[in-house]
């Protein structure tokens, strides 16, 4: 057993959807009634500056069009300004169809990525070095932070292997090297969250811990085989997906062993084939920042965003706000002229949707 540490690791509750049809919980009637720009703007993750969303913003959350936010350092600048900000977007009303909280998510990782001040304050290196039960410790400990401003989304665990360069492990970001450890470790932290009634998200999928250069700043390339892939870097998500975990996040890198030139959020032998046949994955998959120079080579904002909800990406994650726009009238555009699937869209939307509903 991968995670054999007696009595650690408890079952996390929120199990996924198939990934072909809306949860029964879902009517589909309720799903055929929405608009194009809904079934878009549902799907998109909204980035924004300072401490009070935008005026625009507030209207999409109003017509349906946006039902989920990411909060960046500039939104955080303490916990009270958090949580007031996240009360004025929770008592926006939304069409009752879409009646579901927002979505609100965070990097709340540990160590230097840290939107709120508070825990985890040690690395995912050190978590990792201290052992499954504290690890566990810490996930509950930041879960009560988070929800206590009101965020229901942590985008974390790292679940990467390290190897020798890797810029995840200069950063101390990873939890470490060793696959089984990895594995029980993030899984512990995800459990935690789940323990304060926060939702977790695996990351960045299918494994960014051979890359030498962040994507958040430059294209990368992992060249590693597809078995190497499968045995290492795949094994903690086989184990966090195993434990019910309900959202995995899609890196941006490109694997030429599995996809010759997609980046992972824009391919869908990595998001549907690999993650949701292959694995069994039913959750919400959400990508990594589309708005970033890793992508920059695929085009602009619309483009991307049509590529990544096309490859089967649920959540789309712009930081900033013209981009989010951008994509959300793209991916509209192309449901409405059916070159976006629309029963595959109301699928992803329906997944996002009972996400919110058991946050709530």
């Amino acid at each position: 057993m991968i995670l054999g540490v007696a009595g650690a690791l408890v079952a996390l509750t929120l199990a996924g959807a198939a990934a072909g049809a809306p949860p029964a919980s879902v009517a589909p009637t309720r799903l055929a009634e929405l608009t194009p720009a809904q079934l878009a703007g549902q799907r998109m993750v909204f980035g924004f500056p300072g401490t009070r969303p935008p005026a625009d913003l507030v209207r999409r959350i109003r017509r349906g069009e946006a039902g989920a936010v990411i909060l960046l350092g500039g939104n955080t600048p303490t916990r009270a300004a958090a949580r007031d900000l996240v009360r004025r977007l929770q008592a926006i009303r939304r069409p009752a169809a879409l009646d579901e909280p927002l979505l609100v998510m965070i990097d709340q990782e540990g160590g230097l990525v840290r939107r709120l001040d508070g825990p985890p304050t040690r690395s995912a290196e050190r978590m990792g070095a201290d052992g499954v039960a504290a690890t566990r410790a810490a996930g509950r400990a930041t879960g009560r932070l988070l929800a206590g401003v009101g965020v229901n989304l942590d985008l974390a665990p790292v679940a990467d292997v390290a190897r020798p360069g890797s810029a995840l492990a200069r950063d101390g970001r990873v939890f470490g090297t060793a696959p089984g450890r990895v594995a029980s470790v993030t899984v512990a932290f995800a459990a935690g969250l789940r323990d304060a009634g926060v939702a977790a998200a695996a990351k960045h999928f299918p494994g960014i811990g051979a890359a030498t250069v962040s994507t958040d700043v430059a294209p990368v390339r992992i060249r590693l085989g597809a078995e190497e892939l499968r045995r290492v870097d795949l094994r903690p998500f086989r184990a966090l997906i195993a434990h019910d975990v309900p959202v995995v996040m899609l890196g941006t890198a490109v694997y030429p062993a599995l996809d010759p030139g997609r980046p992972a959020a824009l391919s869908r032998a990595i998001s549907t084939d690999l993650l949701r046949d292959e694995l069994g994955f039913g959750g919400v998959t959400v990508t990594d920042a589309l708005d970033t120079p890793a992508l920059a080579p695929v085009g602009g904002p619309g483009t991307v965003a049509v590529r990544a909800a096309g490859a089967g990406s649920d959540l789309l994650i712009h930081t900033g706000y013209a981009p989010g726009v951008t994509a959300a009238g793209a991916v509209s555009r192309e449901i409405r002229r059916g070159t976006l699937d629309r029963v595959e869209a109301e699928a992803a939307v329906a997944r996002v949707l009972r996400l919110r509903r058991d946050l709530g």
